[in-house]
């Protein structure tokens, strides 16, 4: 009572780095319509953000998300083959794309960070994205690294 809620956050893991654990048909005959159920009955309760995290190459995986309601994804896990921009040219502003910075980068230098960031001033033009690291940060990052990548970030989202 009196509670509203933005958006929702589901998690499963159900990828890998060659796709989809299970097969396309079972996600599509017991996960979709459960989806459905979920995202329908709470969009009528106005939550209209669904976000899914799933790790791995999730190419197989949108689509049938979509089908069920789900309108976004994270954390686009590039070692795994997602490419952020690709889902977004395929799926335009229906889904909501998080992620898709590799986290492998961070481990190198400015450079290598600068070139993996190129991608990320399109994505933002495009709406619907959030620049984050493409799963948990490593230990052997530097902070210096991190810290580099977080400012690059702030002039993309303010400068343009």
């Amino acid at each position: 009572a009196g509670i509203t809620f933005d958006f929702v956050n589901l998690w499963e893991d159900m990828c890998y780095r060659s796709g989809l654990l299970v097969s396309p048909k079972i996600v599509k005959e017991m996960m979709v319509p459960r989806y459905r159920i979920l995202t329908d009955f709470l969009r009528k309760h106005g939550v209209d953000i669904f976000l899914l995290d799933c790790d791995g190459n999730v190419d197989e995986l949108v689509p049938l998300l979509i089908e069920g309601g789900v309108n976004g994804i994270f954390p686009m896990e590039v070692q795994a083959g997602s490419d952020p921009i690709a889902m977004r040219k395929k799926y335009g502003r229906d889904l909501i794309i998080a992620g898709g910075i590799d986290k492998r980068e961070l481990t190198k230098g400015k450079k290598e960070i600068d070139d993996e960031l190129k991608k990320i001033p399109w994505l933002l033009e495009q709406g619907g994205y959030f620049p984050i690291v493409d799963h948990l940060v490593p230990p052997d990052v530097p902070l210096e690294n991190y810290m580099y990548m977080m400012e690059q970030l702030q002039k993309m989202a303010t400068t343009g």
